[in-house]
């Protein structure tokens, strides 16, 4: 069978001018968009790095933006090519409802760690409690945040019950107010007891001078009276500066023949 050349350019030039126009025109479009994309791409990055946005975060979104961009690009062209997306669209609308469906948990831990990340309830070396832990955020990333206790234990905590959930910054405004409850019995005399606990005071280093200390009686039992001190500490140290008064109070106090309850 002889093959017919003619009918054959025929063919290839009528295919020319019907869909060449549409080719050429698909064909620009896609290298301009690819162009404005990475132009917006570095706008993008500029303005976030300007903002001091999480590391993280920033990288995510440059992603997102650049990523959703490209296939709208590529959903444009089709169209300018002539291509049907009806079924492409079902197919990706099906795919959607069902990875969501299967992923919904994990998309929850996604968008409360970008609101952590934005809102800054928290930020990395701050001391948190939550979830019946104290510790240290050493890292904060989209699905969860790592926590450092104060016993040397990493805990994993998914970002969506930290955000659903109460969280305590231990350490945000810099100073904590330290209360120390002593129970004492009646024959003591208060007035020599605060005046001891004063002079301690004086002798311990870190204790910080606004807002200035206060002694007095919390509490009146049958048998006993509470003192109480509150002093300021730094938040970092926190722990360190209760057990060192504890300890400088109990030394002081039975060195002076104070009493204590029994029971």
């Amino acid at each position: 069978m002889k093959w017919d050349w003619e009918k054959f350019y025929d063919k290839v030039y009528n295919w020319l001018l019907t869909f060449g126009p549409r080719l050429l025109l698909a064909i620009s479009i896609f290298i301009i968009g690819l162009w404005l994309i990475r132009m917006l791409s570095r706008v993008i990055k500029r303005v976030l790095s300007n903002h001091n946005f999480s590391p993280s975060l920033r990288i995510f979104l440059q992603n997102l933006v650049a990523l959703t961009l490209q296939i709208l690009l590529v959903l444009m062209v089709m169209q300018v090519i002539g291509i049907q997306l009806t079924f492409f669209t079902a197919i990706v609308a099906g795919f959607s409802v069902a990875a969501g469906l299967a992923l919904s948990g994990t998309l929850q831990n996604f968008v409360s760690g970008i609101l952590i990340l934005v809102l800054k309830p928290y930020r990395v070396g701050d001391n948190i409690a939550t979830q019946g832990q104290e510790g240290t955020a050493t890292a904060i990333q989209l699905f969860y945040t790592t926590v450092l206790t104060f016993d040397n234990k990493t805990i994993i905590i998914p970002n969506g019950q930290l955000s659903n959930n109460v969280v305590t910054n231990l350490s945000r405004e810099g100073k904590r107010r330290l209360d120390i409850d002593i129970k004492l019995v009646y024959s003591n005399d208060i007035a020599v007891v605060k005046k001891l606990l004063e002079d301690t005071l004086g002798t311990i280093q870190n204790i910080l001078p606004e807002p200035p200390f206060r002694i007095g009686v919390s509490k009146l039992e049958n048998e006993f009276f509470i003192i109480t001190v509150n002093v300021w500490v730094n938040a970092h140290g926190f722990y360190d500066m209760n057990l060192l008064l504890n300890e400088k109070f109990i030394i002081e106090l039975k060195n002076a023949g104070i009493k204590f309850p029994l029971k």
